[in-house]
């Protein structure tokens, strides 16, 4: 009996989408990630090492936020070089392996983002309604747990993805939808039943990604209540501002989530440019918004921000 043709079954390769016709804008493409991407790792690294100086930013949400900031730099590293690459150097292949650790990379990391967004909520839940018990409840040793489970609960549930796409035959056509790798995008070039990685990817999505937003937005209806029963608008407002920061990055990580689930779902006749520019902005935008947005809504940060420019400047003057 003759033996499969193992080039079928494990694919030398995939081809990066570029944007077609448009090959001139490549190296405008590059540069605009190149600069969201530089604008990312500044402002994430520049939240890690002000919650690491300022002693009065050593509390539970702060601690989440470097989570987030971590997660949000670990994402755009796994992603942006390799689009780089393609835009500036014209290096449109990748490896099947490479595409496979790739995808795993991107999808567990976003599924611990999800679960630091839902905790940052709790945190916000139980300072507001339970303020008096929130030193007991959210102590150091609770934050650093919570962050294991995330990493935890990330990696289990999305380990299994490249793992079903690894046995599968590949057709002809090997081109992606982005200028990297996702496990839809991935398994809709197989050439084989793929009913258990649609099953399975779709349930974990919604065991992860549907169950946080569930539970975000439960937390916030509590913390409404909670705030509604308040005397006066002005204390309303007050107590409800401390989540803005928090609303706008959940809003900044699931917006463009949907937004890219509904162009894979039903975007198929949509040009390729669409799935190209849905792909950067889930990547880059909330690395790039979430350190903008604590930013400018965090007393603490703005203060040492200004401190920073206010030394960097002095010893330029010198």
């Amino acid at each position: 009996m003759p033996f499969p043709n193992t080039s079928d079954l494990s694919p030398p390769s995939f081809t990066l989408a570029s944007i077609p016709g448009l090959e001139v804008a490549h190296f405008w493409m590059a540069m605009l990630l190149c600069s969201t991407y530089i604008l990312a790792v500044m402002g994430n690294c520049a939240v890690l090492l002000i919650v690491r100086m300022e002693t009065s930013l050593h509390a539970p949400m702060y601690f989440f936020l470097c989570m987030l900031a971590t997660i949000d730099l670990a994402l755009a590293t796994s992603t942006v070089p390799r689009a780089l690459s393609l835009y500036w150097f014209h290096s449109t292949e990748i490896s099947f392996s490479a595409c496979l650790v790739q995808l795993f990379f991107i999808h567990t990391l976003s599924a611990i983002e999800s679960t630091v967004l839902l905790a940052m909520a709790m945190d916000r839940y139980v300072a507001i309604c339970h303020p008096l018990r929130y030193a007991a409840i959210l102590t150091n040793a609770t934050t650093a747990k919570i962050g294991l489970v995330a990493m935890a609960r990330g990696v289990l549930f999305f380990m299994p993805l490249p793992l079903l796409l690894l046995p599968l035959p590949f057709c002809s056509s090997r081109v992606l939808s982005h200028s990297f790798c996702l496990h839809q995008d991935v398994m809709n070039l197989a050439c084989a039943n793929t009913t258990p990685s649609v099953v399975y990817g779709l349930t974990a999505i919604l065991l992860v990604m549907g169950l946080d937003a569930i539970f975000i937005c439960l937390s916030y209806l509590l913390i409404l209540k909670a705030v509604l029963r308040l005397a006066c608008w002005k204390e309303r407002l007050k107590v409800f501002s401390t989540c803005i920061a928090h609303i706008c990055v959940v809003l900044a990580f699931y917006v463009p989530l949907i937004g890219l689930s509904v162009v894979h779902r039903f975007g198929k006749d949509l040009p390729p440019l669409v799935h190209i520019i849905m792909g950067n902005v889930y990547i880059l935008v909330p690395a790039m918004a979430n350190p903008i947005i604590y930013g400018v809504r965090t007393k603490e940060i703005q203060r040492r921000i200004l401190n920073l420019i206010h030394i960097c400047n002095h010893r330029t003057d010198q």
